[in-house]
């Protein structure tokens, strides 16, 4: 069976991966993230999720049966993407931004095992419920924010702005389960394996 990398550093993917059972190690993949001018969000994503398992790939050496794979996530807003934070005045406009209005979260995952790479992009769409500036600022000093798109973390305390989500929690939270599972397979990698990650 191949073996599978994550390129990946987020903690959230790596226990994304782990609940479906696939054992994984774990590659650093650092690239640019910066969006290319006129670029959609979704064309955004999918270059990003295939640029990390590109370079996931170029990081193992002298093995021969292995699959990469690579996700990005992004919070989008009015055709805008939503970044990661750079300061706390950043986060609470995002959040302000955000306050009572719906966006979307994309998030791309791509799979390649050095011969083909196939890849998908799941839109999911979250509901905010209206957030106060004393909220925003709360939440930012609560240290959650800082790492995530869109200055705010579902599947944290994030979760208490949330009013509704109409699509796929795990991509939210940076890796769809249902899509993830399903582009393994056609690279024969099964889910439901043991859950200890080499």
């Amino acid at each position: 069976m191949k073996r599978l990398y994550l390129a990946s550093g987020s903690p959230r993917r790596r226990e994304l991966l782990t609940q479906i059972g696939v054992p994984f190690s774990v590659l650093s993949a650092d690239i640019d993230e910066t969006p290319l001018t006129h670029e959609t969000p979704s064309a955004y994503v999918e270059r990003l999720a295939r640029g990390k398992a590109e370079a996931g790939r170029c990081a193992v050496v002298s093995e021969d049966s292995f699959c990469v794979l690579g996700a990005d996530t992004a919070v989008v807003l009015d055709g805008k993407i939503l970044g990661k934070p750079v300061d706390e005045a950043d986060a609470c406009a995002m959040l302000m931004m955000l306050s009572g209005n719906e966006h979307q979260v994309l998030t791309a995952i791509a799979v390649l095992d050095g011969e083909r790479c196939e890849s998908r992009v799941i839109t999911s769409l979250v509901r905010f419920r209206p957030v106060s500036r004393d909220e925003a600022a709360a939440y930012w000093a609560s240290g959650e924010p800082k790492d995530k798109a869109g200055g705010y973390g579902i599947q944290g305390l994030g979760a208490v702005f949330v009013a509704g989500l109409n699509g796929s929690y795990s991509a939210v939270v940076g890796l769809p389960l249902c899509e993830t599972a399903e582009l393994l397979g056609h690279f024969g990698i099964p889910c439901w394996q043991t859950h200890n990650a080499r």
